[in-house]
C-alpha cells in the first residue's frame, strides 16, 4: 500500500534507529486525514509500539518528514 501524498502516518524505528518494518512487530500504521489524528493513534499505542521492539518514531505527511524521530520512552 502507498502513502497518500498528504496522508498522515509514523515511520517506526528500533533501538538503533533503523526503520522498522510495523508488521514485523504486528502492527499495522494507520494512514490519517488529519495530523491529529495521526498523533493520536500514536498517543494511544506508544506503549504496544514500545513492548514490540520499537523505540522511536518519526511523523510524514506523505513521504516529507514533519518531526522525529522522537522517544517512545516514558521520561
Amino acid at each position: 500500500m502507498t502513502t497518500p501524498a498528504t496522508g498522515w502516518t509514523w515511520r517506526l524505528h528500533g533501538p538503533d534507529g533503523g526503520v522498522v518494518d510495523p508488521a514485523d512487530l504486528g502492527v499495522e500504521v494507520p494512514v490519517e486525514e488529519a495530523q491529529a489524528d495521526a498523533e493520536s493513534w500514536l498517543g494511544e499505542h506508544w506503549r504496544t509500539l514500545l513492548e514490540r521492539g520499537a523505540a522511536s518514531a518519526t511523523l510524514l505527511r506523505g513521504d516529507t518528514v514533519v518531526y522525529g524521530p522522537m522517544g517512545l520512552a516514558a521520561t
